[in-house]
C-alpha cells in the first residue's frame, strides 16, 4: 500500500476516535468536525441555537445577523493528548457588524497532525514530514423577519497529508476541495424570544479526491438543529438550556461511490434500516448560568448511541469590559481519546 495512503487510514482512525465515533469511513476531512470554542464544549457542544458570539461562523451563521458591532475569539487546544502530544487544533474567527447589510464573518480552522514517518511499498522507513489540514471560510447573516434571521458560509479546504504519492499511482496525499454551509435561526414571538430554534447543514461541497477522481470522497455534511430556552433572563442572573441533535448526511459507500452531496442530504436517511439511521443521530444538552455578564458556569452531556459514547461536560468563563476567558472540559470514561480534553477561548470585541 502507498505510503500516503497509509496515512489516510492512519490520521482516519485518529479523528474516529475523536469524533465520537461519526461514521468516518463515509467521508474524508473529519477535522472539520471537530467543534470549536471552549463555551460551546462546557455545554456538551449543544450551540447551534444559541450562536451568540463570533464562532457563530461554525454553529450557525445566520447567529451573526443579531450580532453588533466587532469581535475575533482564539481557540487553542492539545488534540487527543493521551494519544499523542503532536496533534494541535486551531480556530480564529472574525466577526463585523455593518449597519443596513448585516453581518459577515472570517473564520481559520487549523489541525497540525504532527510530524510523519514515511514508509515505501516494502514497509521501509523513508523520510519524514510534516502533515496538516485547514480551512478558511467566508460567513453572512442577515434577518430575514423580526424573527427570523438566515445565514451562509463560503469555505475553501486544504489537506496535506503527504508530500507526494508513490510509485505509479496517481494524485498525492494532497487535496482541495469548497464547500458552503446554510444556516436559520428563528425566535418564538409568543414566548418573548426566550425560545429559539436553529439549524444549520454544513460542509455541502463536491467530493475531495487524493488519488483521482474514481475514488474521491465525500465531505462530511452534517445536519445540526437544535433548541435553546432562556429560563432566566433577568439583569443580574441569565439562565440558559440547550439541546441539540447531529446526523451525518453522508451515504455509506463501501465498494461503490458514495452519492453526491446533494443526493445525499435525502438518501442518508434511508440507506440503512430506520432505526440503524436513528441511532446514527448524537444529541447533546447544555446549560449557561451568568452573573452580572461577568461570571459563566456551564455543564453539558453529549451521547452517540452508535458510537457508544457518552459524556458529561464542564466549563467556565470570564469576562470583563471587552474581553472574555472561557474554559471547557470533557469529563470521558478513562481510556476514552477525549478524555481530559481541555479547550481553553479567548475573546475581545471592539
Amino acid at each position: 500500500m502507498k505510503k500516503y495512503i497509509i496515512i489516510i487510514s492512519l490520521l482516519l482512525l485518529v479523528v474516529m476516535m475523536s469524533q465520537q465515533a461519526f461514521a468516518v469511513s463515509e467521508a474524508a476531512v473529519l477535522f472539520l468536525m471537530i467543534s470549536p470554542g471552549a463555551r460551546a464544549a462546557g455545554m456538551g457542544e449543544a450551540f447551534v441555537a444559541v450562536a451568540d458570539d463570533a464562532s457563530a461562523v461554525y454553529w450557525n451563521p445566520a447567529g451573526l445577523a443579531y450580532q453588533q458591532k466587532r469581535e475575533i475569539t482564539f481557540m487553542h487546544v492539545n488534540w487527543l493528548s493521551g494519544l499523542t502530544d503532536d496533534l494541535f487544533y486551531e480556530f480564529l474567527a472574525y466577526r463585523m457588524s455593518i449597519e443596513g447589510v448585516g453581518t459577515i464573518g472570517f473564520n481559520v480552522i487549523f489541525l497540525d497532525l504532527g510530524e510523519q514517518q514515511g514508509m515505501d511499498e516494502q514497509g521501509n522507513e523513508t523520510t519524514k514530514f510534516s502533515s496538516n489540514e485547514y480551512a478558511i471560510s467566508a460567513s453572512y447573516g442577515a434577518t430575514v423577519t423580526d424573527n427570523l434571521a438566515m445565514g451562509v458560509s463560503l469555505r475553501y479546504i486544504r489537506s496535506n497529508l503527504s508530500q507526494s504519492g508513490a510509485g505509479a499511482e496517481k494524485g498525492s496525499g494532497q487535496a482541495s476541495a469548497f464547500a458552503f454551509d446554510i444556516g436559520l435561526l428563528y425566535k418564538f414571538p409568543f414566548l418573548r424570544e426566550k425560545l429559539t430554534f436553529g439549524m444549520n447543514i454544513s460542509n455541502m461541497g463536491p467530493k475531495i479526491a487524493y488519488i483521482d477522481a474514481a475514488q474521491a470522497d465525500p465531505l462530511p455534511t452534517n445536519l445540526k438543529a437544535g433548541f435553546a430556552f432562556r429560563l432566566i433572563n433577568q439583569k443580574y442572573n441569565k439562565l440558559t438550556i440547550a439541546a441539540d441533535i447531529n446526523k451525518l448526511l453522508v451515504t455509506p459507500h463501501g465498494d461503490k461511490p458514495a452519492d453526491p452531496f446533494y443526493q445525499a442530504l435525502i438518501t442518508s436517511w434511508y440507506d440503512e434500516p430506520f432505526d440503524r439511521e436513528m441511532d446514527k443521530i448524537t444529541q447533546s444538552i447544555g446549560l449557561e448560568y451568568v452573573y452580572n455578564n461577568l461570571i459563566g458556569l456551564r455543564g453539558g452531556y453529549y451521547h452517540d448511541k452508535e458510537g457508544k459514547v457518552k459524556y458529561l461536560t464542564f466549563g467556565a468563563g470570564i469576562k470583563y469590559h471587552l474581553y472574555s476567558f472561557d474554559f471547557g472540559y470533557v469529563s470521558a470514561s478513562e481510556g476514552h481519546p477525549l478524555a481530559n480534553t481541555m479547550r481553553f477561548s479567548l475573546s475581545f470585541g471592539f
